[in-house]
């Protein structure tokens, strides 16, 4: 087994025990999965570092629960930021214990906590791969519980983080029609500001 192939397995097998499931399996396995292969449909030829931090990015996300934090948007983006560093950390040893090397390690973890995002490409097509997997996975059960247009501002915050090619691949998804149709209104009713979703 290659450096690359035994660093996805490792990430997966960390993936895997998450509890919370979807169609079965076990939500982050399946969103480190998509997020992998959005990053390849984004660029075919995506360097190993890419890889693993797509792959890694919702690593066991689930042991900080979101309500471990203060409602309300600044709690919500604390728990994202403090998330995103301990991804970071534990991206690190896990790597490192798999014989994945150092020069290799440090850019995946730059990455994941997205360092150059707005400059750096890798970096945006992480965003985008992150943002495609949010809607494949999380936007149909967001509309039982939100209404119209707060939905409608969740996808624009979304798209708003998204390059043109991010968005591109986000209008070949297929959704039910009536989430669709959120797609196409957030998409007409242009940039939101805050770009957090």
């Amino acid at each position: 087994m290659d450096i690359r192939a035994a660093a996805l397995a490792a990430i997966d097998a960390a993936n895997a025990a998450d509890p919370t499931l979807l169609e079965g399996e076990p939500l982050a396995l399946v969103q480190g999965r998509l997020a992998d292969g959005w990053v390849l449909q984004l660029d075919p030829a995506a360097s190993d570092s890419l890889r693993v931090a797509a792959r890694a990015h919702h690593r066991r996300r689930w042991v900080v629960p979101r309500t471990s934090y203060p409602e309300g948007r600044p709690g919500y983006l604390r728990w994202r930021r403090d998330q995103k560093t301990r991804h970071g950390e534990e991206l690190e040893e896990l790597l490192g214990g798999v014989g994945v090397v150092k020069s290799i390690i440090d850019r995946a973890c730059q990455i994941v906590v997205k360092t150059g995002l707005g400059s750096d490409p890798e970096v945006q097509h992480f965003e985008d791969a992150l943002c495609l997997t949010f809607l494949g996975t999380q936007l149909v059960p967001l509309t039982e519980r939100l209404e119209r247009q707060h939905m409608i501002g969740v996808i624009g915050k979304t798209l708003a983080k998204m390059s043109g090619d991010g968005k591109a691949l986000a209008l070949t998804m297929t959704f039910p029609e009536n989430v669709t149709e959120l797609l196409v209104a957030a998409l007409a009713a242009g940039p939101v500001p805050g770009g957090e979703a």
